[in-house]
């Protein structure tokens, strides 16, 4: 139970597990998996990736699924979400090492589906992290928080990743970067009082819901096929893939940071929708110019404005789920509104590889081409469908 005596929640310190997540996705996501697969299958990579990718995302679906209902059951009862928080870094972390140390296809498989898993039983119930500690008026302020401490972690794991490559050694310092960010999330939150839930009203998939779904779940679509097929399309113009595109993932996530910033009291000062739109919009625009480009020097500002909408899009996205969907069963709803987040992650590569297939640039340099392309026009129908929904509550 927690204290009758509330202290304010800082949301740098309540967002800082958010960072030690992203730093292993911003490594494993963007180059090591990938690398991993290249090291291991060879001329298969391609398909052994969208294989595990698939499988991963997958186990991290119903693992938020399970955990979501769960945390929010002991919420109602008076009790916090912290276990999870502490269970999920703790075996997330032990993962994380186990995939650095894999020898084969099977056991990288096993150790990226157990990381999913323990992630996501962190992840799930902190989605609801930002409404359980704060007024709705620093929705915004907080998902800025949110959004740029993710980017940069994103970034750490990114440049972690391209100067480690796949050592075993980067195995422990991302857990030792996720440990370090729990640990801070959580003895922060053990002086800090929830805030009061209202009744629980019965749930039903409302409009509102389905189309906030399909929106992000299009955006996201899009940006899983471009964090999974930058790396090939990188390798297609320079030999030093790894190195090269974790440039790119770090400038990606640094901007991103200044996006969200930059976002943050638009979020919560006006209608969330024009902000997605903006943020989404640059997104959809710079990837499909990065499919048409042929060198190196051209590929910097691109991803530069790719990330700084990124960015933008993070911050209007969270906060604009924060104030739509119901307060009581937080967990429980942004489970599925993040089905968006994991879906796509399973489904891109699934996509991409039945589109390349047809398009029978499978196996060649034209594939990841493609594949941007696809990542581009997802992204652009997502943006579109955004509009479907009511304007957002602008801090109410």
């Amino acid at each position: 139970m927690r204290s009758s005596t509330r202290n304010e929640a800082q949301p740098a310190r309540v967002t800082a597990l958010w960072f030690g997540v992203q730093l292993i996705w911003g490594a494993v996501l963007g180059i090591s998996l990938q690398a991993r697969c290249v090291q291991l299958a060879g001329d298969a990579s391609l398909a052994t990736f969208g294989l595990i990718s698939a499988s991963g995302a997958f186990a991290a679906a119903i693992t938020q699924l399970v955990v979501g209902p769960l945390s929010d059951k002991l919420r109602r009862r008076g009790q916090d979400r912290t276990i999870f928080y502490a269970g999920g870094a703790l075996f997330g972390a032990l993962s994380v090492i186990v995939f650095y140390n894999s020898a084969s296809v099977h056991a990288l498989l096993g150790s990226f589906v157990a990381l999913q898993i323990a992630l996501n039983l962190a992840i799930g119930p902190y989605q609801a992290v930002i409404p359980d500690t704060m007024p709705s008026s620093r929705f915004g302020v907080a998902s800025a928080w949110l959004g740029a401490l993710g980017s940069a972690g994103n970034a750490c794991g990114a440049v972690l990743a391209s100067l480690l490559g796949a050592a075993r050694i980067l195995g422990s310092i991302l857990a030792a970067g996720l440990a370090l960010s729990a640990a801070i999330t959580l003895a922060h939150l053990r002086g800090v009082s929830l805030r009061p839930l209202p009744p629980v009203a019965p749930f039903a998939p409302a409009r509102t819901l389905i189309d906030l779904f399909v929106s992000r779940g299009l955006i996201y679509l899009g940006f899983y096929t471009v964090l999974g097929y930058l790396y090939f399309f990188v390798a297609s113009l320079v030999t030093n893939a790894t190195r090269t595109t974790g440039l790119c993932v770090l400038l990606f996530t640094v901007v991103g940071a200044v996006g969200a910033i930059l976002a943050a009291r638009p979020s919560d000062r006006s209608d969330e929708r024009i902000v997605v739109s903006i943020g989404g919009g640059l997104v959809a625009i710079s990837v499909t110019a990065l499919a048409a480009l042929h060198s190196i020097p051209a590929l910097i500002p691109t991803i530069g404005l790719a990330g700084v909408g990124w960015g933008i899009f993070l911050c209007g996205d969270w906060a604009f789920a924060c104030r739509l969907l119901p307060p009581a069963m937080l967990a429980t709803t942004m489970a599925l509104w993040n089905l968006a987040v994991v879906g796509p992650q399973m489904l891109a590569p699934l996509v991409a590889t039945t589109l390349l297939f047809h398009l029978k640039t499978l196996g060649n340099a034209a594939g990841p081409r493609d594949a941007l392309l696809l990542a581009g026009a997802e992204m652009l129908i997502g943006v579109l469908w955004i509009w479907r929904l009511p304007p957002s509550r602008k801090g109410n």
